[in-house]
């Protein structure tokens, strides 16, 4: 099966994604990690992309399309994958048509003031990157290590709400695209992740009978 993510920065496409790949035995592509694993290997499109992100440019289309299409050739997307991170936008959904067809796309839905409360809630450790949530936890100090706890620049308020425009701006028409191909399916991320993933599991037990 064939399942691309969408939602918002911190509606818990990880989590879910990550239950899925558990679940069905399907793999979970992150884009990010596609990203530097072909930055890290020093592939060809890897050098280029490199070049942008290193000058503060965004990646074109066209190199993101490539590396996902790369990713998507290994052996272990062929039970079927989970698309975290892409597509992004209108052209990005038709190049991804162009490689394969999709069985279904999950729209985690958030408000934003929640989204805005679990970004902006998260702190890291200084010393070992442990992140923690200050509705869960209280202390100034990593409970592992013992290193002072931080926000994050990508976790700062100002930031999520940066983040969630750029977001709302390109997703609205995606949404749009895939319902008019009848594989959207919505899913009320406001839940915890478990039972969220009960939703989720009800959407793809449906789609495989």
């Amino acid at each position: 099966m064939k399942i691309v993510l969408l939602g918002a920065p911190g509606a818990g496409k990880g989590s879910q994604a990550e239950l899925i790949s558990k679940e069905y035995g399907f793999t979970h592509i992150s884009t990010g990690d596609a990203f530097r694993s072909n930055i890290a290997r020093e592939t060809e499109i890897g050098k280029i992309a490199k070049d942008y992100v290193e000058k503060g440019l965004l990646v074109p289309d066209e190199i993101v399309v490539e590396i996902v299409k790369e990713r998507l050739t290994h052996d272990d997307c062929k039970k079927g994958f989970i698309l975290d991170g892409f597509p992004r936008t209108i052209p990005q959904a038709i190049a991804l048509d162009k490689i394969v067809k999709l069985d279904c796309v999950l729209n985690i839905k958030v408000d934003n003031e929640i989204v805005i409360d679990r970004i902006s809630g998260r702190r890291a450790c200084s010393g070992c990157n442990q992140i923690y949530h200050i509705s869960t936890y209280s202390k100034e100090t990593c409970d592992k290590c013992g290193g002072k706890l931080y926000i994050r620049n990508d976790d700062k308020k100002e930031t999520v709400l940066n983040r969630l425009e750029v977001y709302n701006e390109e997703t609205a028409p995606l949404i749009e695209y895939y319902k008019n191909k009848n594989i959207l399916f919505d899913v009320d991320g406001s839940n915890s992740i478990a039972k969220t993933f009960e939703r989720v599991k009800e959407i793809i037990g449906k789609l495989k009978i």
